[in-house]
């Protein structure tokens, strides 16, 4: 029986929802199982999963495999015509980037290639779920006016079957090429199987699947590793992973996987980078390593470390290492930092700017949370906005990116008082920024409210009593995660802010962007007043511009 043939007996190709490959063995997962002939009535099937199970007298070819992967990709755009259009939402923001339907997550493969910045990012478009993960791409020439591109990558091969994870992009003369972690699993009991695949451009719209780079495991590592960072070292590249290592005692250990390659193409294993933290949660994702200035930095997603915070009890965090890398590729970490300490913020990626700017973009939201009032509507999650780090003091520093201030509107001053319970300014809209600095009360607390129409709100909390900058939405509409964030603030100085708010989201740059806190925060529409609180007589001045 042939691929031509068993696909007929399948129901044709319309009927094809996705191909595994184990060893020598096809399993042909099917829409619709009705459709099978006589002929394939008799064939294994798994009944829960729909799927098909055939070993081929001739093991399939490269190309067989590249058609059946083609054909499910083919499936799969026709189905994304029915979730192409952006829909009517009141929390959709006006000028951060977000799925016109579905789930986003991770920004991908964030470059500047050929004259212009591309972005991609994780999206299930089908639901606000986290399933299948398609590559979805935008480009800019200015960091403020992204145009949509056609969707890059489809989890449509033996490789990526459950997912086109995250992953990073490199742009040469000759072409832009993506690497990113392919996705699948299999059976009921849904085994996981990684690998690390490579995929190319020449005019960096349309893309070629290669396949796996990186079929195996490095030693130690569990199924568990994943989102390629590539970097240059002298006249080579390294790729970084985010990997779990299972010692010999079965302890689970975030670690970074590191290989090496002088074409891209070839890698080899060089060593696993993180012992020196010891125990530091069970697992790191999303991996960057950058230098600034004379200062290499490394970026983690750990999971499972220790908060800070009994307000905290997720196991997602973020944060900063301060890095070594020598000419033998061994890499050292020290000094772990948060890098943004708000509720909704992971997996950054940066790119180098022309000019020698280091840029930055997080997913707006964590893994596990998905109920948001945007739903109702048919998406969910967003991107941060730009920002650009920069080395002082010891410490990373971000700050929104000058282009955004192309976004202001007229500059408007006033002054927000304490007296008489706080009186609001009402900016008639939810989309704004907003720049003043607090001074740090005495005692008691000084309370910024924003985004208020008297029911529904978000504080910005100095409490000088704990010595505490306390992010508080517990006030704003239900939604997964936790309701507050702390910021220890030893020192009692007062405290700048630069806030940017896009209508269900909320930065807030603190002493010009010395510490940042991210955050969803949904209200209604009519949300639009500032108010500021306190048991002490305060006044602010303040400078806001609306936004869009």
């Amino acid at each position: 029986m042939t691929l031509t043939d068993i696909l007929a007996a399948c129901g044709g190709s319309n009927n094809l929802l996705r191909a595994l490959r184990v060893e020598q063995q096809v399993i042909l997962e099917l829409k619709n199982p009705e459709l099978r002939s006589d002929l394939a009535r008799v064939m294994p099937f798994h009944s829960n999963l729909n799927q098909i199970s055939w070993t081929p007298e001739t093991p399939l070819s490269n190309a067989d495999w590249d058609r059946l992967g083609r054909i499910i990709e083919q499936n799969q755009r026709q189905q994304l015509v029915n979730v192409s259009e952006t829909t009517e939402s009141q929390h959709r923001p006006v000028w951060h980037i977000a799925p016109p339907q579905g789930l986003l997550n991770d920004p991908n493969g964030f470059t500047y290639h050929n004259g212009e910045y591309h972005l991609f990012y994780q999206l299930y478009p089908f639901g606000c779920v986290h399933k299948d993960k398609y590559w979805a791409h935008v480009t800019s020439t200015d960091l403020v006016n992204w145009q949509s591109q056609p969707m890059a990558l489809f989890p449509s091969d033996w490789f990526d079957s459950h997912g086109v994870f995250s992953g990073h992009a490199v742009s040469t003369e000759e072409e832009l090429m993506l690497f990113y972690t392919g996705n699948v699993r299999i059976g009921e009991q849904r085994d996981r199987i990684t690998t690390q695949c490579l995929a190319t451009s020449k005019d960096g719209i349309h893309f070629t699947k290669h396949g796996p780079v990186i079929d195996s495991l490095p030693p130690s590592v569990t199924p568990h590793c994943r989102d390629p960072k590539l970097v240059k070292n002298g006249d080579h590249w390294l790729m970084l992973l985010g990997a779990q290592q299972e010692t010999a005692d079965k302890q689970l250990l975030g670690r970074l996987a590191i290989y090496r390659s002088t074409d891209l193409r070839q890698w080899e294993f060089v060593s696993l980078a993180g012992d020196e933290l010891n125990d530091f949660g069970y697992m790191w994702e999303c991996p960057d390593l950058f230098e600034l200035g004379e200062q290499r930095v490394a970026i983690i997603c750990p999971q499972g470390i220790e908060a800070k915070s009994k307000h905290h009890n997720i196991p997602h965090h973020n944060g900063y290492l301060q890095a070594t890398l020598n000419d033998n590729d061994q890499l050292g970490l020290s000094e772990f930092r948060t890098l943004d300490y708000g509720f909704d913020f992971y997996a950054p990626q940066s790119t180098e700017a022309p000019g020698g700017r280091r840029l930055m973009v997080g997913w707006m939201g964590l893994p596990d949370e998905i109920d948001q009032p945007s739903v109702a509507d048919q998406w969910v999650h967003q991107l941060t906005c730009l920002r650009e780090l920069s080395w002082q003091n010891g410490k990373l520093y971000q700050q929104p990116a000058r282009e955004l201030q192309q976004l202001r509107g007229e500059m408007q001053r006033f002054e927000l008082s304490t007296s008489k319970g706080g009186c609001p300014v009402n900016l008639g809209s939810k989309s704004f920024e907003l720049q003043t600095t607090l001074p740090w009360p005495s005692t008691g607390q000084t309370t910024l409210r924003v985004m208020d129409n008297g029911n529904e709100y978000c504080d910005i909390i100095l409490d000088a009593d704990q010595q505490m900058i306390r992010l508080d939405r517990t006030h704003a509409q239900p939604t997964d995660g936790e309701t507050i964030r702390e910021l220890p603030w030893l020192e009692q100085r007062d405290v700048e802010m630069q806030l940017l708010t896009d209508n269900s989201s909320l930065e807030i740059f603190i002493n010009q962007g010395e510490y940042v806190m991210t955050a969803r925060v949904f209200t209604a529409q009519d949300a639009t007043g500032l108010r500021l609180i306190g048991n002490e007589l305060t006044s602010i001045e303040v400078k806001a511009w609306l936004l869009g």
